[in-house]
């Protein structure tokens, strides 16, 4: 699957100073996971006997139920709730997941911030785990949980609800709108678990990761009322990113996130002072802060570099 008229690297236009192709949650996260895979995979080649001592990291790292009914499986500790989300059960799994969190990820964080969109990536993998706990043993979902899924599945919603009508091209022929993608996605994993298909996937770990990010970006919107820990919390997670957009189309700055007004017709003709003015703004306060007009020579600026 792929999706069209996104960002497809993260960058600033060289005009206003080079090329950034990720975005630093996006980068280690990517680097993170693919290096605890590869240490883990090492430890596969050490064997004494029935000992095995990547086993002893999944005893400790991977996610284990409260409850089991199997002698000798690893008891459920408190840090694997958070832990379990960077550990994979295969390099095909470990692809998925750092593809999907590339793909759908990094506009995300340019639009939100990396503090914001890191927050958000932790708690859905924390709501993910949370409810496979709770509802995995129901539908006998009872074994251990690895993998970043359920944080994914929290980024592909919260991509479907601010870019609804984005097109995303699965399996890179069929053109389908984000937020029907994530409709079939959702209706494809609720499916799954209710059945209990038996593929030793954590359906409800997915749903549950998509469920918590719906309910932070319904407070985060104010159509939930905050409560006080809430507050608390927003003024960390609602800072205004510090990143440029300006390689997005038009189309997309208005429609999507409404960052230009264009109604204007006044001709612009700004210096490369004024725009590293204004890029130092940016940097120091967030793109959120610009005045309008600052907001329209950047918009202009960009415009002459196609």
């Amino acid at each position: 699957m792929s999706f069209s008229n996104t960002t497809s690297s993260y960058h600033r236009p060289s005009l206003f100073g080079g090329f950034r192709f990720f975005p630093p949650v996006i980068k280690g996260l990517l680097i993170s996971n693919t290096a605890i895979y590869l240490l883990t995979s090492f430890f596969e080649m050490f064997r004494y006997g029935d000992f095995q001592l990547s086993n002893v990291i999944t005893s400790l790292f991977a996610l284990y139920p409260l409850h089991t009914d199997y002698p000798g499986m690893p008891t459920f500790e408190i840090w694997q709730l958070f832990t379990y989300m960077f550990m994979h059960a295969g390099f095909m799994h470990l692809l998925f997941n750092m593809f999907a969190l590339w793909m759908f990820g990094m506009e995300l964080e340019n639009t939100w911030g990396s503090k914001k969109f890191f927050l958000y990536y932790l708690l859905c993998g924390l709501g993910a785990g949370l409810s496979n706990l709770v509802i995995g043993p129901l539908f006998n979902q009872g074994g251990p949980t690895v993998g970043a899924s359920g944080a994914v599945y929290g980024i592909l919603l919260a991509f479907g609800m601010l870019f609804p009508n984005r097109p995303i091209f699965l399996y890179f022929f069929i053109p389908i709108r984000a937020k029907y993608f994530v409709m079939i996605f959702m209706a494809i994993e609720l499916y799954a678990g209710i059945i209990g298909t038996g593929d030793g996937i954590a359906h409800f770990a997915h749903l549950g990761g998509a469920a918590f990010g719906f309910f932070l970006l319904m407070i985060d919107s104010g159509k939930i009322p905050a409560i006080k820990w809430w507050n608390t919390f927003r003024s960390i997670y609602g800072k205004p990113p510090r990143y440029s957009t300006a390689n997005r189309n038009e189309k997309d700055q208005v429609n999507d996130a409404k960052f230009y007004d264009i109604q204007s017709k006044k001709e612009i003709d700004p210096d490369q002072k004024i725009i590293d003015e204004i890029l130092d703004k940016i940097s120091r306060d967030g793109y959120q802060n610009l005045t309008e007009e600052e907001k329209r020579i950047l918009f202009d600026a960009s415009k002459k570099l196609h």
